[in-house]
């Protein structure tokens, strides 16, 4: 029993890391607006590349990681054709601390078509930033 005990914790712990990313991303969410570079939509992690100006009008490409291809497209009925190069796209997501172009969407995040307004993912625990803000 105790041999099965460890075994099943020390399986665990790989998958914990994994996930947990405490310390990596700001807690904050930040709000940003580019256009689609690629899209790849694969499981585990869906990752969007965008162009995204800086503040001094410079484009930075940026990585956004989402969740996997099976979460998008059972969830949100994303499909290969849901996005594509040039779409402009308005984002909410926490970036890495690192400062590098990076920026977490599993959870706290949501994505709108900007032309059209429509949202096309959000996370359970999105709050539009500012939102829990105390006045």
């Amino acid at each position: 029993m105790k041999y099965r005990a460890l075994i099943l914790l020390l399986t665990a712990l790989p998958a914990f890391a994994h996930h947990g990313d405490a310390g990596r991303y700001e807690e904050n969410t930040v709000v940003m607006t580019g256009t689609v570079v690629e899209v790849q939509l694969v499981d585990p992690h869906s990752i969007l590349v965008l162009d995204i100006p800086n503040d001094k009008g410079q484009v930075v490409r940026w990585q956004a990681e989402l969740g996997g291809r099976t979460g998008l497209t059972k969830n949100f009925g994303w499909n290969k054709n849901t996005l594509k190069f040039g779409d402009k796209l308005t984002i909410t997501g926490r970036r890495v601390k690192s400062g590098a172009p990076y920026i977490n969407m599993t959870e706290k995040a949501n994505i709108v078509m900007t032309d059209t307004g429509k949202e096309i993912f959000r996370t359970p625990n999105y709050e539009p930033p500012g939102a829990g803000a105390k006045q």
